[in-house]
């Protein structure tokens, strides 16, 4: 597993699950994060820069859920379950990614 793994299956454990405040700032870090994780992947190789885009097009709509869940006319059970849509989107396409990205060494 090389460093770039690790990253991964840190931030992946990192997701929070619960609306508050505090998760809505840790989310966006996450998602900042992840980003720049993608970022560097995308540069590794041709395999990599051609099939990475899909995992690019996964971050807005969970920013746009992250941001909705902020929403004050919202009610705090919609609140919970828009922030709990984006951090379980957020969590598949990082599970999706990590098996995407193995090891790291992926040609073809």
């Amino acid at each position: 597993m090389n460093s770039t793994s690790t990253q991964l299956d840190e931030l992946f454990n990192k997701i929070p699950r619960r609306h508050t405040a505090e998760n809505v700032k840790e989310i966006y870090s996450i998602l900042d994060e992840y980003e720049e994780l993608l970022q560097s992947i995308e540069a590794e190789n041709d395999f990599y820069e051609k099939n990475i885009a899909e995992f690019f097009d996964a971050l807005d709509p969970i920013r746009a859920t992250v941001k909705r869940s902020s929403d004050n006319k919202n009610s705090k059970k919609t609140k919970d379950d828009l922030f709990d849509q984006a951090s379980g989107d957020l969590k598949d396409t990082v599970q999706a990614l990590i098996e995407f990205y193995e090891d790291g060494k992926r040609t073809e």
